[in-house]
């Protein structure tokens, strides 16, 4: 087993580390440094992460990407292999981390990334994004350059020789794949290293997300076009596709608004992001790094020990 490094970004993230940290905690694999990149948090984020021996790397609002943030975290691990998890996520098994690293045995794979679920408080049509693009069928090599950081592992020897892109809105998972692959590094998909990823967003903090992704996106792959009526044709198939979805669970109904407005948002904010010239001012910074806490996207605190039921990990909160 390498030595393993988990790099957490974080920003006002107390409602949710203490989670991800028993998450770790409860692992197979024990030696583990755990280093957070704290970019400001005005909450009780970095206390409770001291508490838990977590290592603290702090960033300045100012300075802060998504790019920047992992290569300081980076910067400071010891380990030979990277793991980047958000601080809104948490490990459904106690294998989690021995599955994520299991493919760095084949010396061509640079980078493996695991699935991710969403839990009770996942819009439902976040609930389908996710088992389209995290399936539960592993890939052990991957044909194309598709990754997320919220739940992904890195060789250490590949970031020394290509840093993260620290100017990109987001993305910047995608932009180290892509460019990995091009130097002939392999991608691995492990769907059994799975994660919750707790996402419980205004719809304007939906509509950010996406936008900056796009903006990010148009610069990675500069052949790709999203005009307006891709945005009407898409936003049309998804809202029909996720209908049709929750008509088979019995819930359209009750999903209604949600599925119109997720899948609205979703590509109205990939629309903007692709009328941008990519340049942040400090008000676009700030709508996307730095957004406004809203009391319903905060959830239960975590307490306790989670309880260890074979090699699944069953926690206070669902």
């Amino acid at each position: 087993m390498p030595r393993i490094s988990i790099i957490i970004r974080s920003y006002n993230e107390s409602a949710h580390i203490q989670k991800l940290l028993t998450g770790i905690a409860s692992q197979s694999v024990k030696d583990v440094e755990v280093i957070l990149v704290d970019s400001g948090s005005t909450d009780r984020t970095v206390p409770i992460a001291e508490s838990n021996g977590v290592r603290i790397v702090h960033i300045a609002k100012e300075e802060f990407s998504f790019g920047r943030a992992l290569n300081r975290g980076c910067a400071v691990a010891t380990g030979d292999v990277l793991v980047f998890a958000s601080a809104h996520v948490y490990p459904l098994r106690t294998d989690w981390l021995e599955k994520l690293v299991q493919p760095f045995d084949d010396a061509d794979i640079t980078l493996a990334y695991g699935r991710q679920v969403g839990n009770s408080v996942t819009k439902f049509s976040e609930h389908q994004v996710f088992a389209s693009w995290f399936p539960e069928v592993s890939v052990r090599r991957q044909n194309n350059s598709f990754c997320n950081n919220a739940n992904c592992a890195i060789r250490r020897s590949a970031w020394e020789g290509q840093p993260y892109d620290e100017v990109l809105t987001g993305l910047e998972d995608l932009a180290w794949a892509k460019n990995m692959r091009q130097r002939g590094g392999q991608i691995s998909y492990v769907a059994d290293a799975t994660i919750v990823h707790v996402h419980n967003e205004t719809w304007n903090r939906v509509r950010s997300r996406y936008q900056r992704e796009a903006i990010a996106l148009s610069q990675i792959e500069p052949s790709i076009r999203f005009g307006f009526n891709d945005f009407v044709s898409l936003t049309t198939a998804n809202i029909l596709h996720d209908l049709v979805a929750a008509r088979r669970h019995g819930k359209m109904v009750d999903e209604l608004a949600s599925v119109i407005l997720f899948r609205f948002n979703q590509f109205w904010g990939t629309w903007k992001g692709y009328r941008s010239h990519g340049d942040l001012d400090a008000a676009l910074r700030s709508k996307f790094y730095y957004p406004k806490t809203d009391v319903r996207t905060k959830a239960p605190l975590e307490t306790g020990k989670p309880r260890v039921d074979g090699r699944t990990i069953q926690y206070d909160h669902p």
